[in-house]
């Protein structure tokens, strides 16, 4: 019988990594993982200091930051459940990492997952694939701070919400309008679409008025015009 204990309450297995592995590889990696909670506001990788961890991100949303050269943070990009987390075979840390939300990963010590890739190698093909789509989400954010109106990248964003939601999401009927809470704060959310703070509120707004969707509070947003909100987030 498998000894499959970490894996077998996984919420996001059959979209992370280890949805993709046989039986063997996975026993591989349930050697080494280890459940590890954290808290909203606290970092697992720093930027410049030795990366001593991968991880797959099974609940929670996390931050990729920069520090620019006046000491400001910038937010790069974002991780949600199924995302891979961290830098194989980088002995230094790029961006720091931070829970915007209480989060849960599955972590391994990054030299024995090293070792791991490389007995493996479709395993290691896997993740090279992942790590593609990864640069391909990044290459599309830089086309949409580029090229998008202000309203065409709030919708977008909420539009990326919504379908990264996923199951914490709720219908208050089947087949009726999906409602999920912003993992990101209006601050937040100005800094990853190079707008101000005041730009997103009045976008939100804007949608609100015009009935694609619903605030409820700080964070609680249902999407009652889907079809709307696609059009308004891509460019006509």
């Amino acid at each position: 019988m498998i000894h499959q204990d970490i894996c077998s309450d996984c919420a996001v297995r059959d979209q992370a990594l280890c949805g993709s592995l046989d039986d063997r590889e996975l026993i591989a990696l349930n050697r080494l993982g280890q459940r590890r909670r954290v808290v909203r506001g606290e970092s697992i990788i720093w930027a410049g200091e030795e990366s001593v961890i991968c991880a797959n991100l099974l609940s929670g949303v996390l931050k990729l930051v920069a520090s620019t050269s006046d000491g400001r943070e910038q937010i790069v990009g974002l991780l949600y459940p199924a995302d891979f987390v961290g830098q194989p075979y980088e002995g230094e840390a790029d961006f720091t990492i931070t829970a915007v939300t209480d989060a849960e990963l599955c972590v391994f010590p990054r030299a024995p997952f090293e070792r791991v890739l490389e007995d493996h190698g479709r395993m290691e093909k896997l993740l090279l694939q992942r790590t593609l789509q990864a640069l391909r989400d990044a290459r599309a954010q830089m086309l949409t701070l580029a090229r998008k109106s202000a309203p065409e990248k709030v919708a977008g964003f909420v539009r990326d919400m919504a379908a990264r939601a996923g199951s914490n999401s709720c219908r208050a009927t089947p087949g009726g309008p999906v409602t999920f809470d912003l993992p990101l704060t209006r601050g937040q959310i100005a800094d990853v679409l190079g707008l101000t703070i005041e730009t997103v509120s009045r976008q939100l707004t804007r949608l609100k008025t015009a009935g694609v969707i619903r605030l409820s509070g700080t964070r609680a947003v249902t999407i009652l015009d889907a079809a709307a909100l696609e059009g308004q987030a891509e460019p006509a």
